[in-house]
């Protein structure tokens, strides 16, 4: 077996899955008990996994999430409403390829970001290029943006990218250019591109977080037609999850 030139040749073809396995497989004794069909199976299979895990990984670099989260690790258990058949259909990514918005709204603690996360890691996952803002750093950068002329390209960039997760939407009223700035990011991805937002505000109280009929009007229209509308309820689960660490009750 021309062990060394097949292995260059690997690498030279970008195959570094396939090459590493060939290396694995060459060391096991009763590896010639393998038919070559499926030998070769093996080795693309550890490409193609390997070339997902490469994937991902330069996805949720550029996604930014601001927690670890995963779907499995979602707790359904504790009666907050958090419908377990939605989540899952959620986690296939269908609404983001179908530009939909998904809103996520309930008290301080009740897991609104978790679940922002675990959906953004998911969609990851899945091959979706994602982006996670807290909505007043996203302000503040388009700001910056339109100081130093990098705004077009900033919104280009925004408007490519599959999932946009906006945290923490409605601590503050938003002011005139960002009213503007924001109209403009969600309509460019209005039916096209997917959307998650969390919020402390119910929805029927955004109006109130935009702060202008007009702009209200619009930036809600974009963001409540073919919405999934997730609300959280119940006892804060960062007190039940340190509950639980201490051994209390829950």
């Amino acid at each position: 077996m021309l062990r060394q030139p097949t292995l260059d040749l690997l690498h030279e073809l970008r195959l570094a899955g396939m090459a590493r396995a060939f290396e694995e497989q060459t060391a096991m004794p009763d590896i010639a008990e393998l038919s070559f069909d499926d030998r070769l199976s093996l080795l693309l299979e550890r490409e193609k996994t390997e070339r997902e895990q490469r994937r991902y990984q330069r996805l949720k670099g550029h996604a930014r999430l601001h927690l670890d989260a995963a779907i499995e690790d979602l707790n359904f258990k504790a009666p907050r409403g958090l419908d377990r058949s939605l989540v899952l259909r959620l986690a296939s990514g269908q609404w983001i390829r179908d530009g939909q918005t998904v809103l996520v709204t309930g008290a301080t603690g009740s897991g609104k970001s978790y679940l922002a996360c675990a959906l953004g890691h998911q969609a990851c996952r899945n091959g979706i290029s994602t982006r996670y803002y807290r909505l007043s750093r996203l302000l503040d950068e388009l700001a910056l943006a339109r100081g130093d002329g990098s705004y077009p390209k900033l919104v280009q960039r925004l408007a490519r990218t599959w999932l946009l997760i906006l945290d923490d939407w409605g601590l503050a009223p938003l002011s005139g250019q960002s009213r503007h700035d924001l109209l403009e990011i969600l309509d460019d991805r209005y039916a096209r591109r997917g959307t998650l937002l969390a919020s402390q505000v119910p929805v029927d109280h955004w109006h109130d977080v935009v702060g202008d009929p007009t702009f209200g009007d619009a930036i809600l229209d974009r963001l409540l037609n073919n919405a999934h509308r997730i609300t959280l309820k119940g006892a804060s689960m960062r007190r039940l999850y340190d509950s639980t660490k201490t051994g209390d009750s829950q």
